[in-house]
């Protein structure tokens, strides 16, 4: 993902009023960010642990895009869960609450009319970085048969699934 500024991420968002977009916390690491290893911008509100961001690039290399989504989790999900889970877009397997149900109000007429969209991901949003190895799970290895390339390519299209489910009406 190519670096990107504060602006440009709070203007991105698609799901969530301005005024929401300007007061969200945005990650405490935001300058040492691996930029060259994301896929996707994704972190929790340091204020607001329910809360959780993606911030994506959509298009093609002629319209190319940032596209912001704001998820939340059930305040306290998590905690105490021993039971491995999987992530849906990285496919990660993880532990102790490591992957949660991040919901996601639609775009458009369809969120405002309440309805969401729901995605089992990592709880840290850190999927660029597990699929590279830059991030160790705790939860036991699965043998994967794909190389690295293919399980970015895997991410990308996961997220791009995820986010077209929260934007498909609002155009």
């Amino acid at each position: 993902m190519r670096p990107i500024g504060e602006s440009e991420i709070r203007t991105s968002f698609v799901n969530c009023s301005k005024g929401e977009a300007l007061r969200l916390g945005l990650p405490r690491d935001f300058a040492e960010l691996p930029w060259a290893d994301l896929d996707f911008l994704g972190w929790r509100d340091p204020g607001a642990p329910e809360r959780g961001y993606l911030v994506v690039e959509r298009g093609g290399d002629a319209g190319r895009r940032l596209v912001g989504v704001s998820l939340r989790t059930a305040s306290g999900a998590g905690r105490g869960f021993t039971a491995r889970s999987i992530c849906s877009i990285c496919k990660t397997t993880r532990t102790g609450g490591g992957v949660a149900l991040l919901s996601a109000r639609r775009a458009g007429e369809s969120g405002r009319n309440g309805n969401t969209v729901g995605q089992y991901i990592c709880s840290d949003l850190a999927c660029s970085l597990y699929v590279r190895g830059k991030k160790i799970s705790a939860g036991s290895l699965l043998d994967e048969t794909l190389d690295v390339d293919s399980r970015i390519e895997r991410v990308r299209k996961g997220l791009e699934l995820f986010v077209e489910r929260i934007t498909a009406d609002s155009r």
